[in-house]
């Protein structure tokens, strides 16, 4: 089976991981031969045709001489490629009598949609292993890392003191809940499409149903209920679904780039040989996350192009169908990319819990200042409290001095906290909350497998 081209300038970057070979050209050929097989094996089955003709079609099927480039221009005459496909297919097989079983009962849009929902089921398997490996990463910085104290940030700004183990656990909880959802969808809700010119099987008569279900369990797909050609909410399903991975994805991904910094200093990607750049010596570039990053950010125009594609026409769609076929196939693509450097970003993270501290130390104990209310409130009210310890952080630049002495430094806050007192509630590992609970929670929740309370 020749293909036209190969590995483009930018896939190294864009096509990264198993999923890209799962979704070209070849693979949906693959997929069609095999659908095109498993609708003789199911007629077979309940007795539509001789088996000696199923396996005909079958060993037609596995031929590896089709041009995917003719193919492709040959779909331009009839509106898709199946019936270019069959053609050639017929013309392999030679026996008039068996040749004519081809494809028999179904429509090209059973053939293209069944074989979107396989090449989606075979693209999610390396697309899942990556996100779940990525989540395990995540998952082993959150337990490493449960007492690394840095700067909790809000708008861009060092807000309140958090633990990068409370962070790692919220990536970690976010791709667990993608990878359980998008496992979801490929255990049930991709199924067979099977329902010949308007839903009815008619060419079939009475057998359509079994060979249906027949169809179904040759291909190790879901069975639906009746034919959905116009209702597209399975493949709208998949796009959300895949929309929400690459957004979780790129979540995690930004942070890392933020944390990487040359000012912030937090992390750093360890992979060797990698980072550099075209014209600085001195570059170390977080190039996985950047990529990572790169790839989610086009997930959202694709999955877009896949929900405006859900508006169809009566039993057949008139255009809104054609324009599923290349967003299907490059949204997969693209967040498998995404999972796949994320992954690889996350298992070769390296933290500096030193420059964590230090960055936490920048603002002399700003980050403590709403503890150092909520010390004051029963005396002086909250509203009393948060002025006063309001005006107290803006001494701080005025007069030059530490967060510490511009709060001793007034009469109003020392005849309620003593120096000691003021030391103490300015210590930010005093001032966690509940971070180790909720990492043990999350971790806790995820070794009980998915859907645990």
């Amino acid at each position: 089976m020749s293909e036209r081209g190969g590995g483009g300038p930018f896939d190294g970057i864009l096509a990264r991981g198993g999923v890209a070979e799962q979704v070209s050209d070849v693979a949906w050929v693959r997929a069609m031969l095999d659908v095109e097989s498993a609708l003789a094996a199911a007629r077979s089955r309940t007795g539509s045709i001789e088996p000696a003709a199923a396996t005909a079609i079958a060993l037609a099927c596995h031929a590896e001489d089709l041009d995917i480039a003719t193919l492709g221009l040959d779909a331009a005459a009839t509106g898709n490629p199946v019936v270019p496909l069959d053609r050639a297919l017929t013309a392999a097989i030679g026996d008039a009598t068996v040749a004519g079983q081809v494809h028999r009962g179904a429509t090209s849009q059973d053939v293209l949609d069944t074989a979107a929902m396989l090449v989606a089921h075979r693209a999610l398997a390396p697309l899942l292993e990556d996100l779940v490996a990525a989540a395990d990463a995540a998952a082993a910085l959150a337990d490493a890392h449960r007492g690394t104290l840095m700067a909790g940030r809000t708008l861009l700004q060092q807000a309140l003191p958090i633990t990068f183990g409370l962070k790692a656990a919220g990536w970690m909880t976010a791709l667990d809940a993608s990878a359980i959802r998008l496992d979801a969808i490929r255990t049930t809700r991709l199924a067979v499409q099977l329902g010949g010119a308007t839903g009815t099987l008619a060419s079939l008569g009475e057998e359509g149903i079994a060979v249906l279900g027949a169809f179904a369990q040759e291909l190790g797909l879901a069975e639906p209920t009746l034919a959905w050609h116009a209702d597209r909410t399975r493949v709208g399903e998949l796009a959300g679904a895949l929309g929400v991975a690459a957004g979780a994805i790129g979540k995690v991904a930004r942070d890392v780039i933020l944390l990487a910094q040359t000012e912030v200093g937090e992390v750093h990607e360890g992979t060797p040989g990698r980072g550099g750049s075209s014209t600085l010596p001195h570059k170390r570039n977080p190039i996985a996350a950047v990529s990572a990053v790169a790839c989610a950010e086009r997930a959202p125009g694709l999955v877009a192009s896949l929900l405006a594609s859900m508006v169809q026409e009566h039993e057949r769609a008139a255009g809104s169908w054609h324009a599923e076929w290349r967003p299907f196939g490059d949204l997969l693509e693209t967040v498998g990319s995404a999972a796949a450097w994320l992954r690889d970003c996350l298992g070769h993270l390296e933290v500096d819990a030193a420059k964590m501290r230090s960055n936490l130390d920048l603002t002399g104990g700003l980050l403590l200042a709403e503890r150092i209310t909520t010390a004051l409130s029963p005396s002086l009210g909250r509203l009393g409290a948060h002025e006063l310890v309001e005006a107290a952080t803006r001494d701080v630049p005025a007069a030059g001095r530490s967060f510490r002495d511009a709060l001793a430094a007034r009469p109003e806050i020392a005849a309620h906290l003593d120096a000691d007192e003021i030391d103490r509630l300015l210590d930010p590992a005093g001032y966690l909350g509940s971070a180790d609970a909720f990492i043990e929670r999350a971790l806790g929740r995820r070794k009980k497998g998915p859907g645990s309370p």
